[in-house]
């Protein structure tokens, strides 16, 4: 089954030409032959399949469904999986019909086990035994295994009586949650297109246009053979169709006393609003009724955009917006599985609401539904590699205010009172504006976020709940743990490769690592003009591709590969084949840097092919950004020391040649860290030198990533302040535009960036200086004399935890102490806290109670030093010659 429909800008494109992509998954190692005897269970097992499998006789043929998620279902023993139907815009359950089981895998033989573990037979999970091979890359050597194969992932482990319990440190594989596991085997790709025919789910195979995929071949013809046989398998998950899904967001708001928070788990308080924005335009709201309309809110409501519906019954209500939900394949929240869902479910069961009409289901985290899929976009957002790779910083906070400001340019609606003193038309726009913003979310920059959502899915292999919930280590980890099975791989376990590989050959320099970081060159003080910062294209995954790094290939077994060595350390790289994490790693980062990025640029392309490649190109981004942070942490499953330390070091050697390779040119560089060097007053044929010197010697791209008109430094590394030419400034590391700095903190430190961003030579300097002075002078000044509201005083900071888990308190737990024992707020976990410090023994005070009168003016002048005193000393401006105190050198 073919899809042609949803390929048509790329028909147009390519003027029609198109040509169907193979799809048949070749292995081009020389164990391809294993794969046979790892599926031999199929036969023995199918015969052991529930009954229930006939709930796919009840599913009719579908042409199309999109794979969002795989789940067990416990009462029939099965794998399955939901898929959301393009043609009705539903969701269906396709239960596994090959007879697969749970089971993990062992070093011990049939007759080991027998001999040495006999309670595995008894235990009443246990199915069979059945021997394979596996490859083994750290010994580069097929091994033999035993299959231990189980009715129930409960059985396998994960209880204290599991049968990986029963054999101690010999088990392989039986941490991998079973419907992972049930992924990998069955080579499904959640993200894809898939058919059901006669009750079997089968891939549907995709066009791809010739022209394009001649053009992606073309510009991989120079790699090794691995990779461009491994194009193909790319091309399909890059260029499937990414159909719109039908969905809605809604936002609850319950009528809690004042300055309280409602108790999620108590549920004590009504559900007094509901408010919904689906995907096809629909707007509603539900209204609890407790008093009679008035003619100034019946006005109100006339002016909002919305099916308004009053209940007088709260149950009714809550029933109402149950069904609803219950009508869409997707649902959406923002931080719903900390409030929304559980309130409302918990709501529900107080009001006697029955289990079976309740779509809600609680897990250790997070609340799934029956039929749907729930995302929430709280925890989407708040993963890092989002926030930095995918959105460039542009949100500061995971507030859904500051979110929706930063990517939408529209925020919550402010309001005066309490959620209980609102009138209904005030309260149903709060609450509308904030299921418009949930919702808006998802489909702005045409519907960016879930067509993200599912590029990352098809790249990890992760379903759909998967990926927006858990960080960006997990998502390697699994895309590494599919592609290892799918080779016939053995998934070795974390201790497993410490035992072979676990020596450092260089010392860390910080606290807590095992080996040398990255290399960050001593800042040369002062103001700078002309500064070119060249950054390697993507240096780490360049290294870890270029250098062949991998778990099993740094340190390989090959005496051969041993004078292959790493620069700056005693490690190898293997010669004989390529590693999994180079392949992988490297793949992702070449498609990117030479199709996807310049494609997403080109203005000649149709603005939807655009979008798509930008949608592709950032998705490649996000993961190849992170690739050497997972490679590095103790605490990923497939962490190497060796390899990690092995990257550094290249990292090192590369910043090291460079900055020599400049100095040879006459240049001086002026800064330097860990992927880029900051040059001063380069032309533009030195720099293309140096680029071309670059790919030439190191392998590794080199680009020009910012052109300050200046920059300026103090002695401290990771700290400057670049304008460029345009005017706009770039800050780093300064503290001065952190959110939890007080406000007159920090408009105060916008003045002086705004006297500098008007700078332009060397001799207009000294006039930005004496403004520069006064500015601050003048800041010193207000605070002495109170001049500062308790709102610009006050520095805010976000509590991480529930408040009763902090063993030491630090100023803002203290603050929401206060808070809650003298007004009785309760403060939870992701709230931000406002707090003045002061003069009194606890030395804060929350915002609401504080008095500037009581502030301590020395510490506040404190910060108002660690803020300026960052870029005075690149100004070569004295601070105590500010604040009035003359230095010995004024005075000789």
């Amino acid at each position: 089954m073919s899809n042609k429909g949803g390929l048509d800008l790329f028909i147009k494109y390519n003027k029609g030409k198109k040509s169907e992509i193979k799809t048949e998954n070749k292995e081009i190692n020389k164990q391809e032959n294993l794969k046979k005897q790892d599926n031999k269970q199929k036969e023995a097992q199918n015969k052991k399949v529930s009954n229930k499998v006939k709930v796919n006789e009840e599913v009719k043929d579908v042409d199309q469904a999109l794979l969002l998620s795989v789940d067990y279902d416990g009462k029939s023993k099965l794998a399955f999986c939901r898929l959301y139907d393009l043609k009705t815009q539903s969701i269906i359950f396709w239960f596994d019909n090959t007879g697969h089981k749970p089971y993990l895998l062992t070093d011990l033989s049939i007759e080991e086990l027998d001999s040495k573990y006999q309670k595995i037979r008894e235990h009443r999970g246990f199915l069979e035994y059945q021997p394979i091979k596996k490859y083994d890359l750290i010994i580069d050597k097929p091994k033999d295994m035993v299959k231990i194969v189980a009715d129930d992932p409960l059985s396998v482990g994960g209880s204290r009586n599991s049968i990986r319990e029963l054999i101690k440190d010999h088990h392989f594989e039986s941490a991998i949650l079973y419907h992972r596991s049930y992924l990998y085997d069955q080579h499904l790709i959640p993200g894809m297109l898939y058919y059901i025919k006669g009750g079997d789910l089968r891939p549907v195979k995709i066009e791809i246009p010739e022209d394009i995929k001649n053009e992606l071949e073309d510009a991989f013809k120079n790699e090794k053979h691995e990779f461009r046989y491994e194009l193909p398998k790319y091309l399909e998950l890059f260029f499937s169709p990414i159909p719109s899904i039908k969905r809605i967001a809604f936002d609850i708001e319950v009528k809690s006393i004042i300055n309280k928070i409602p108790d999620v788990t108590a549920a004590e308080d009504s559900v007094i609003c509901i408010s919904f924005v689906d995907s096809e335009g629909m707007k509603k709201i539900y209204l609890l009724e407790d008093h009679n309309l008035k003619d100034e809110e019946r006005e109100g409501l006339k002016k909002i955009d919305a099916i308004i519906e009053f209940y007088k019954d709260e149950k009714e209500l809550i029933e109402k917006a149950i069904n609803l939900v219950n009508e869409y394949p997707i649902v959406i929240t923002y931080n719903g599985d900390n409030f929304d869902i559980p309130y409302l479910m918990n709501r529900a069961k107080k009001l006697k609401i029955p289990d079976n009409k309740i779509p809600f289901v609680r897990h250790r985290d997070s609340y799934s539904l029956t039929k749907g899929i729930h995302l929430d976009l709280y925890k989407f957002f708040f993963n890092r590699a989002i926030q930095v790779s995918a959105f460039s910083n542009a949100y500061k906070t995971m507030s859904l205010e500051s979110v929706s400001s930063a990517l939408l340019k529209e925020g919550k609606i402010e309001i005066e009172e309490e959620i209980f003193d609102l009138s209904y038309d005030k309260l149903a726009e709060y609450c509308l504006q904030d299921s418009e913003l949930t919702y808006r979310l998802t489909s702005f920059d045409n519907d960016l976020v879930m067509k993200l959502l599912i590029i990352l899915m098809r790249i990890t292999k992760l379903p759909i709940e998967d990926i927006s919930r858990s960080g960006i280590s997990n998502w390697i980890k699994n895309l590494f743990y599919y592609e290892h099975r799918y080779r016939n791989y053995l998934i070795p376990n974390p201790n497993y490769i410490s035992q072979v590989k676990s020596q450092a050959a260089t010392k860390a320099i910080i606290k807590g690592k095992k080996y040398m970081g990255a290399k960050v060159i001593d800042p040369v003080p002062g103001v700078h003009f002309n500064v070119v910062v060249l950054d390697f294209a993507s240096l780490y995954p360049s290294v870890i591709k270029e250098w062949n790094l991998s778990y099993e290939t740094v340190n390989c077994p090959h005496k051969e590969c041993r004078t292959n060595l790493i620069p700056n350390t005693p490690h190898w790289a293997c010669t004989k084949r390529v590693g999994i994490s180079a392949l992988l790693i490297g793949l992702l980062r070449d498609l990117r840097v030479k199709y996807f990025k310049n494609k997403a640029k080109d203005k000649s392309l149709s603005p939807e092919l655009r979008n798509l490649f930008k949608i592709v190109q950032a998705s490649m981004k996000v993961i190849i950004n992170a690739a050497y942070g997972v490679f590095g942490s103790e605490i990923f499953p497939l962490y190497c020391l060796p390899m990690a330390e092995s990257t550094s070091a290249i990292g090192r050697y590369a910043i090291e040649q460079t900055i020599k390779k400049v100095e040879s040119m006459g240049l001086k560089v002026i800064y330097g860290d860990t992927d880029s060097v900051f040059i001063e007053n380069p032309t533009k044929e030195q720099i293309k030198e140096l680029i071309d010197w670059s790919n030439k010697v190191l392998g590794i791209e080199l680009d020009v990533e910012k052109t300050f008109r200046f920059s300026a430094h103090s002695t401290r590394k990771k700290n400057y302040l670049g304008v460029y030419k345009d005017g706009n400034v770039d800050i780093k590391g300064l503290s001065g535009k952190k959110r939890n700095t007080p406000l007159f903190v920090q408009n105060a430190f916008k003045e002086m960036i705004n006297v500098l961003s008007k700078v332009n030579r060397p001799e207009e300097f000294e006039q930005a200086k004496k403004e520069i002075k006064h500015i601050v002078k003048n800041v010193f000044k207000k605070l002495k004399n109170y001049e500062y509201t308790p709102e610009e005083l006050a520095f805010r900071v976000a509590i991480t935890k529930p408040i009763d888990k902090y063993t030491v308190l630090p100023q803002h737990i203290k603050a929401a102490k206060i808070l809650k024992d003298k007004k009785g707020v309760e403060i939870g976990k992701g709230s931000i806290i406002y707090y003045l410090k002061t003069r009194d023994p606890a030395g804060v005070q929350p915002l609401e109670l504080a008095n500037v009168k009581d502030i301590d003016i020395d510490k506040y002048k404190e910060t108002i030093e660690s803020t300026f005193e960052q870029v005075l000393d690149a100004l070569d401006i004295d601070f105590d010659e500010i604040k009035g105190k003359k230095t010995l050198d004024k005075w000789m």
